[in-house]
């Protein structure tokens, strides 16, 4: 079965040192941009700080050595605090260690009768709506925290939640509200400065060296949670409990959707910025096989990391040995500094999620979308509503019952059986000799490939990725030659993308653009405001235009330099 195959094994045939130099400088960058994430997301979700980094460091190995993508940064994140938060709430840590053995269990199973295909067939607006509503309530349980508020017992209702916030605003301690502060004005600005060193690591150096030299009175880690140890636990078994195991069905399935969908909407956005393809059902026995074994350390549930494996990317990652340098890089520092974290003030974590909660948001992705058609929007707004104020299994399960009938609709309007056929197939394993990493791009270009009719909310969060790690190229190239049809949604996101692009004054240029694509950007007006000069069939000549944009030739020199024959053909 070669699409059950890990991509560890695939990119090891022709591994060098070159690539392992980079693969070891990204994965050293991810682990130091994972460490604070992994704190803050251990704690949001009700357990101690080293499970966080515990499921970092197992979980991010597993997944990169059995995944299907060769990039992907596995590990814990913002979208299961609210879920685990629940179920330790309600049935204790054993319950979540069951609940997430369960939930690997049956992503492996999804794995093994070719579900990771199927994922993507799930609506943008489904998606948006419940990360849309996990983000405001990630952001609602950090406001204690955030204001040094005096409250014995947080409420579990959101809206009991911020009246209890409001009686307790006189309690403010205005110390902990200005390290707080400081912490997210560091984070917001220091990209700024450089993207090389994270700035949530600035912000917990500044804030910690703050607290100690001046000695303020602003709770630690320390002193909320005690000592943190250096050392990974031994794995122990868990006590099956069947009463137990059956109340945890439905929250188990729910980690187990939520993992699927965040590591292969992850994967697809890698995907566009490194121009491959991954294995998406391997994909999901990876990290189910994660979720079985974290949690038998002690671990939290794990997925992939958008952010995270952005900046691998970013930063030269290519195989998945970055990704288990990255996870060596965690073990080490875990080892040799972990005694350290407990000095961390509980302000500037909880200033780290105020910005993971509104990354998490897609605030953009939302409003375009309420200018999608009707049924998008109730869709939208049902699964958003349903998150905050009930419950997030309420709001998949409905979720995905939405999905299933704006599927059926997707399915009236798009009856096109090739395209469903590719859409299902996981990975061509045939050469592509068009493939972006064969394509000499010259500096100041980036290359995004979009991948499907029905995914396009990946290029939307792609968008919002790299308006938090990197400066914006000379020249974005999108790349469209695998989609052969485009809705409402994702025209407004192509307008979208545009208008940032200009204003930090990056030139769009559009590549592969099929009929029916490109007959919908005309009706909608994007023809004319991208120009067709910077529309093209194929990625040659989009290069070749950004390349008279940059102006350099053909071959990527100055206009003014005229090689000699025999260069010209080296190149």
């Amino acid at each position: 079965m070669p699409l059950l195959k890990p991509k560890l094994f695939t990119t090891l045939k022709d591994y060098n040192k070159k690539q392992f130099i980079a693969d070891a400088t990204a994965g050293v960058i991810v682990g130091i941009v994972a460490l604070p994430l992994a704190i803050a997301f251990a704690i949001a979700s009700g357990v101690t700080p080293e499970k966080g980094i515990i499921t970092a460091i197992i979980a991010g190995f597993i997944v990169s050595v059995f995944g299907g993508s060769r990039v992907q940064i596995g590990g814990p994140t913002g979208a299961f605090i609210i879920i685990v938060y629940g179920i330790i709430q309600n049935y204790g840590v054993t319950g979540l260690t069951i609940a997430t053995v369960m939930a690997g269990i049956i992503l492996v199973i999804m794995g093994l009768v070719r579900f990771g295909s199927l994922i993507k067939f799930i609506p943008y607006p489904v998606i948006v709506g419940f990360t849309s509503g996990i983000a405001l309530l990630i952001f609602s349980t950090q406001i204690k925290d955030f204001f040094g508020l005096q409250i014995k017992e947080i409420p579990s209702e959101f809206h009991e939640k911020w009246i209890a916030y409001f009686t307790a605003m006189p309690t403010i301690n205005f110390y902990v509200l200005g390290i707080a502060l400081l912490s997210l004005l560091i984070m917001i600005f220091w990209p700024k400065v450089t993207h090389k060193i994270p700035g949530s690591l600035v912000a917990i150096i500044v804030a910690t060296v703050l607290v100690m030299v001046f000695h303020l009175p602003v709770d630690t880690i320390g002193s909320k949670y005690g000592e943190i140890p250096s050392n990974l636990p031994a794995p122990h078994l868990i006590t099956i409990n069947l009463t137990l195991i059956k109340n945890l069905i439905a929250p188990a399935t729910v980690i187990a959707l939520l993992a699927a969908i965040e590591s292969l909407l992850s994967a697809v956005v890698a995907d566009g910025m490194i121009g491959g393809k991954h294995r998406s059902n391997m994909e999901l026995i990876a990290q189910g096989l994660a979720n079985i074994v974290t949690p038998l350390f002690g671990g939290i549930p794990a997925t992939g990391a958008i952010a995270r494996t952005a900046t691998n990317i970013k930063n030269g990652g290519r195989t998945p040995v970055a990704g288990i340098i990255h996870a060596i890089t965690l073990l080490l520092i875990m080892l040799f500094f972990g005694s350290y974290a407990k000095l961390i003030p509980m302000a500037t974590l909880a200033a780290i999620l105020v910005i993971v909660s509104y990354n998490m948001s897609e605030w953009h992705a939302f409003k375009t979308l309420l200018k999608s058609p009707k049924s998008d929007i109730i869709v939208l707004l049902t699964t958003f509503f349903l998150t905050v104020i009930f419950d997030l299994t309420i709001a998949i399960e409905i979720g995905m019952v939405l999905a299933v009938l704006l599927f059926m609709k997707r399915m009236a309007e798009v009856s096109n059986v090739s395209v469903i056929t590719r859409e299902l197939e996981d990975e061509d394993e045939q050469p592509d000799a068009n493939a972006v990493d064969k394509k000499l791009i010259p500096v100041g270009v980036e290359v995004f490939e979009i991948n499907g009719p029905f995914f396009f909310g990946a290029a939307s969060k792609f968008k919002e990725e790299m308006r938090v790690i990197e400066e914006p190229p000379k020249v974005r190239i999108i790349r469209m030659r695998n989609v052969p049809a485009v809705d409402a949604t994702g025209l407004q996101t192509i307008k979208d993308f545009y208008h940032d692009a200009k204003k930090q004054g990056t030139h769009i240029i559009l590549s592969g653009v099929h009929t029916q694509p490109l007959y919908a950007m005309t009706q909608a007006g994007i023809f004319d405001l991208v120009g067709e000069e910077n529309i093209y069939g194929n990625i040659d000549d989009a290069l070749d235009r950004a390349r008279e944009i940059l102006g350099l030739s053909k071959l990527g020199r100055p206009k003014d330099f005229v090689p000699t024959v025999k260069r010209e053909m080296k190149n």
